[in-house]
């Protein structure tokens, strides 16, 4: 009888309750405030990028607020002066990619067997109040990303121009005898962004000016348009290749088949050519992935993060090297560490 009396209770401490809540609130606070989080991380990166530049003036007798503000300023000033200039080609040659899509998404709905077509056309079928507010999203789309970029730019001055004392500031949340790793891990990751900024924007200048020659060269319609694509989409790793190759084909269909067909070996060299020479020779090693991990980093990185986090997990992955040698060798042992550094210097 007396077994059967017996009751389990289950004592939690006060304190251990509002670490669960704390807890709880931290994510909710980070849900919210993660777009800002990458904001700030995008700015970081480009700072970090930028910071040699910025050195290099300091070394010939610059301010570094004056040397900061020509190099983040100036950069600004060139982005925007070249949609300034290209904004009303840029529009109207937009305009006829789109049109040229529609189509060819028509022409292809007409070749498929009516049954198919039919449930195409009933899912496909235009509504006037799906297409304002599609339209009203674009716009605000755009709007937010323009301020976005301004932001993220005012903070990139402010980070270059801050630099030193906001570094010493983040380091004093580090432990005394942790510092000097935490510094070389600070100095490996800002030659992994610094590799990671000047390498892509190269290999995106060069994809645009290689594109637009052959394009125009050949008489491809919206030329321009699809140049400027191919710069945006080689920000993105290995499948930008494959986004930029899409709407050129269309345009190309425009003028022959033949064009359609050679859009395939056109981008596929230049895609060859950053992949096997130009990146090599630019990244030097510091940033050099396997194909698998630039896809899973990539992957994990959109759905973190979308087109922003996708474009950051590779400067992030990049870093995992200089962290599992400096922080995870006890964890994993020196064999481990070592067998990694070997296959990462053979891949570079």
């Amino acid at each position: 009888m007396a077994e059967s009396d017996r009751r389990l209770s289950l004592a939690i401490p006060w304190s251990t309750l509002l670490k669960v809540i704390a807890a709880v609130g931290l994510v909710a606070v980070l849900l919210r405030i993660w777009y800002i989080l990458t904001l700030i991380l995008v700015a970081i990166i480009v700072a970090v990028g930028l910071y040699p530049a910025v050195t290099w003036l300091e070394r010939r007798r610059w301010s570094r607020g004056a040397a900061a503000s020509f190099i983040a300023i100036g950069m600004f000033a060139l982005i925007a002066a070249f949609f300034a200039f290209t904004w009303t080609s840029v529009v109207g040659q937009s305009r006829d990619v789109m049109s040229h899509l529609q189509q060819a998404g028509r022409e292809f709905a007409g070749k498929l067997p009516q049954p198919i077509a039919r449930v195409l056309e009933h899912w496909g079928a235009p509504n006037t109040s799906a297409l304002a507010s599609w339209a009203f999203w674009l716009g605000q789309s755009v709007l937010a990303a323009v301020a976005a970029f301004v932001l993220a730019w005012v903070l990139v001055l402010y980070l270059l121009i801050e630099a030193a004392p906001t570094y010493r500031w983040v380091r004093g949340f580090v432990p005394t005898d942790l510092r000097p790793r935490f510094d070389r891990t600070a100095c490996e990751a800002r030659d992994v962004a610094s590799a990671y900024i000047v390498a892509n924007f190269v290999t995106s200048a060069l994809a645009f000016v290689y594109t637009f020659v052959w394009l125009a060269a050949l008489g491809i319609p919206a030329a321009l348009v699809l140049a400027v694509l191919a710069f945006v989409c080689d920000f993105i790793p290995v499948v930008g290749f494959f986004i930029a190759c899409g709407p050129a084909m269309v345009m190309a269909a425009t003028k022959s088949p033949g064009f359609v067909l050679a859009m395939i070996p056109i981008y596929g060299f230049y895609h060859f050519l950053e992949n096997y020479l130009i990146g090599p020779k630019i990244y030097g090693g510091r940033l050099r992935l396997s194909n698998v991990a630039v896809l899973v980093a990539f992957a994990i990185g959109a759905e973190l993060g979308g087109v922003v986090g996708a474009l950051l997990a590779m400067p992030i992955a990049a870093t995992y090297p200089s962290i599992e040698k400096l922080w995870l060798r006890d964890q994993l042992g020196d064999d481990v560490v070592a067998e990694h550094e070997a296959v990462r210097r053979k891949a570079s």
